[in-house]
């Protein structure tokens, strides 16, 4: 495909490399990001991921000899030789990636007789999928080789062995393990190799694949049907580098309205309007916090986006003022199909301007969707993208408070969309095969920043379908998922996978959407949902109710304690949020994380960190009451319900009654607590605890806690305070001294006192500012607060 290497040219950061039959250009965007490049197919299109990228390559050398190209940054070396095969190396000489040089044969399969067509079915499959590809990039797969990202893709955490296809697809069907594509199309993987990790961002919106080593142990690749060579190597060596690097590149999920880290109830549908009315009632009765209500489809004129039915909703607006004033925020759907309907104005508008994508004689293409005949927006167009946005005015005048984009792979009732269909793509003519992947990206963004305009807060946007990047402009959940015991199980590598592709702000549907599901899996299913991002229950239509009190009482005081535990934890998991928006690093986190040296780690599937201080190890299995919990070493972990200390690097059996989530802090870790509501908002939060979990061994900690009005854009012009608290233990003098400190003071509303919980410290006197204070001590735990800032001496 490209014959031998005959010669390059240097222009600044880039490398042009000339071979016989192409070229190849390799550009460093800094010392540890890669990219390369061919125009295969001579598009050379502008990223869709990547909006603002900033180069910082540092040091660059070149040195061609003997038929190899070198090329040398402060972090890696780059070997180009004939046939445009790379290998790329840390300093030290240890290579990384090295491309495949043998043939890429996939495995035999075998079979005979009436077996034969079923037996090399999946071997036809992949076989036609590969013919399809315009290019493939293999690469040589050594034994000792993790694989992680891609977004929510089925299957375990660690994806060697699979293979998969970057397609949005709706699939109705049970989501289970053989899935090639879902809704997302990531195409971001990282590699963990003896314990170096790097990744690669292949950024091409056509459908392309990710092969693990299904098709051959030797080897692993990524290639596309269309579009151009065009992928980044990522360095880390650590795996929070290559994360923080490929958010550096597609950017990072910006911080939500604290509300929105609230429990959220969903179903298709609470209409007509006193149902909607009951479900909030029973919240606000029952002691159960929630914020934020949703309308599915069924709240629409005949399934119109931007109207209201009026026989469920006589007074929308009204409506929505009256949950307010109870704490409920309403969040409404919208699918991208609009009604063919002369009459309606947004049918009408996108009509006149030209809005919609058309077939390939330029007459608007129409498919069916919720609505009958329905036409798409060509949100690939930003004359299109800002006529939705100014539509999102439409909902947030009624007080609807966020968006929920679904439908938007696009899906279709009558088949897929032709290949042929015609988009805009920013004056740019591209066709369904390169927009289909980014349709839904493109979608989320219109509607972020129609809500930006429209309210000045920060948006929320839910969205079903994505491409890379498309955390700077909604939260997403991993679709229609089912009430199985299995698709509980297989939500933990999804979430992780989905926060290491950078999707921050992730969840999945609390109990299951489809079929019904059960008391003991509600209950175990909520014990999840207190720690991820995104905490909805959503059911589907004629299914059972699924709401904390549906069951019963148990289940009831099930869903209640863990709810509350999460509005507890509300500034821990907004100070991650904050944290997220500048490092990349997601709140739900698999434990290699944090302990890449510890191997154990690497493909453990049923536990995961809720940022690096809290360890949950929930119960997956039907009619569990006890499980197998591995600690990772290099830590002490302490019981958040019994207190007791664990050494790290070992696996424990922990008894998990029904109302019980083994859930551990490790040894000097900090959690920040507020005190329980039913919504965010309800009470102002003068007095903040901090929860300190100390250990005869581990006795010093630190913490960062931030704190800003909870909803508008003020934090990003200094509004905002950030407080320092550090614990240090004076040997030989046996105290502590506990400080904490206002590293910034720009938001008005500081804490009035502050209430401090020393776990496994008994303190004999606490003297504050050369005053001795009260304190409080039970059992091994001591108490106090107080009501200004300072260092506070603590004799033990």
């Amino acid at each position: 495909m490209y014959g031998n290497l005959i010669g390059y040219q240097q222009h600044e950061n880039k490398v042009i490399v000339q071979f016989e039959k192409s070229e190849a250009v390799i550009e460093t965007i800094t010392p540890a990001i890669i990219r390369f490049f061919v125009s295969v197919a001579g598009l050379d299109r502008k990223s869709k991921a990547i909006e603002n990228l900033n180069c910082a390559p540092g040091s660059l050398t070149t040195h061609h000899a003997d038929g190899v190209l070198t090329i040398c940054t402060e972090k890696l070396v780059v070997t180009i030789k004939d046939e445009f095969y790379v290998t790329i190396s840390d300093r030290a000489g240890h290579v990384l990636s090295e491309d495949y040089q043998g043939e890429g044969k996939p495995f035999i399969r075998k079979g005979s007789g009436e077996g034969l067509a079923i037996a090399a079915e999946e071997g036809h499959k992949l076989e036609a999928e590969r013919n399809k590809l315009l290019f493939k990039i293999e690469k040589k797969l050594d034994q000792n080789t993790f694989f992680y990202g891609l977004g929510d893709k089925t299957g375990h955490l660690n994806k060697k062995g699979y293979h998969y296809k970057m397609w949005n697809t709706d699939n109705p069907s049970p989501h289970v393990e053989s899935f090639d594509a879902l809704y997302k199309s990531i195409p971001f993987l990282i590699t963990l190799k003896e314990k170096q990790a790097f990744g690669y961002f292949l950024d091409n919106t056509f459908e392309s694949i990710v092969d693990l080593g299904k098709e051959n142990s030797d080897y692993y690749s990524f290639g596309a049907v269309g579009g151009d060579i065009d992928y980044y190597f990522i360095y880390g060596p650590s795996v929070k580098s290559v994360i923080n690097r490929y958010t550096d590149l597609t950017g990072t999920t910006p911080l939500p309205q604290l509300w929105t880290l609230g429990y959220q109830q969903c179903r298709w549908s609470y209409t007509p309007e006193n149902r909607l009315r009951e479900i909030a009632d029973n919240f606000r009765k029952k002691d159960i916090p929630c914020d934020a209500l949703y309308l599915d489809i069924d709240y629409m004129d005949g399934y119109r986006v931007f109207t209201w039915d009026h026989k469920k909703f006589p007074d929308p607006k009204r409506t929505l003022e009256l949950l307010k004033k109870q704490g409920f925020k309403v969040v409404t759907i919208i699918d991208p199909g609009v009604k063919k309907d002369k009459g309606y104005s947004v049918y009408d508008q996108g009509i006149a301007n030209d809005y919609f994508a058309t077939d390939k004689d330029l007459v608007p293409y129409v498919n069916k969707v919720w609505p009958g005949d329905a036409l798409y927006p060509d949100f690939s167009n930003e004359k299109v993208r800002n006529w939705w946005a100014g539509n999102q005015k439409i909902m947030t005048d009624t007080g609807v408070a966020g968006i929920w984009n679904d439908m938007n792979e696009p899906a279709s009732f009558n088949g897929p969309l032709p290949d042929d269909v015609l988009f805009n793509n920013d004056g740019v003519q591209a066709d369904h095969r390169e927009v289909h992947n980014v349709y839904g990206h493109y979608m989320s963004k219109a509607t972020y920043e129609g809500i930006k305009q429209a309210t000045g807060k920060r948006p929320f946007v839910i969205t079903r379908a994505c491409y890379a990047g498309t955390q700077k402009y909604a939260t997403v959940w991993t679709g229609d998922n089912q009430s199985l015991w299995e698709h509980l199980r297989m939500s933990l590598p999804m979430l992780m996978n989905l926060g290491l592709s950078g999707i921050a702000f992730c969840g999945t549907d609390v109990g299951g959407f489809g079929f019904d599901c059960t008391a003991e899996l509600l209950s175990r299913w909520v014990q999840v949902g207190a720690f991820t991002p995104l905490f909805r229950n959503h059911s589907s239509i004629y299914t059972r109710d699924q709401e904390p009190w549906a069951f019963d009482d148990q289940t009831e005081a099930i869903n209640r304690k863990y709810i509350k535990l999460r509005y507890q934890l509300l500034p821990y998991l907004y100070d991650l949020l904050h944290d997220g928006e500048s490092s990349g690093l997601p709140v739900i986190r698999p434990l290699f994380l944090h302990y890449q040296d510890d191997v154990r780690t690497y493909e453990i599937n049923d536990e995961f960190l809720c940022g690096d201080s809290i360890l949950v190890a929930p119960v997956v299995e039907q009619g569990a009451r006890t499980r197998l919990v591995y600690l990772p070493e290099g830590n002490e972990w302490i019981d958040f319900w019994t207190k007791e200390v664990f050494a790290g690097g070992q696996y424990i059996v922990r008894e998990a009654p029904l109302d019980l989530c083994p859930i551990y802090i490790k040894g000097g870790g900090i959690v920040p607590l507020y005190p329980v509501q039913n919504y965010v908002g309800e009470q102002e939060i003068k007095q903040l605890t901090l929860d300190v979990y100390l250990t005869e061994s581990v006795k010093n900690g630190s913490y960062i806690h931030y704190q800003d009005d909870g909803e508008s854009f003020n934090y990003q012009n200094g509004g905002y305070n950030l407080y320092e608290l550090s614990i240090i233990y004076n040997d030989p003098s046996d105290d502590l001294t506990l400080s904490i400190k206002m590293k910034h003071n720009g938001y008005r509303k500081a804490y009035e006192s502050f209430k401090i919980i020393l776990n496994h410290t008994i303190a004999s006197e606490v003297i504050l500012d050369g005053e001795k204070i009260p304190y409080e001590v039970n059992g091994e735990s001591t108490y106090l607060s107080v009501d200004h800032l300072g260092t506070i001496s603590i004799k033990l």
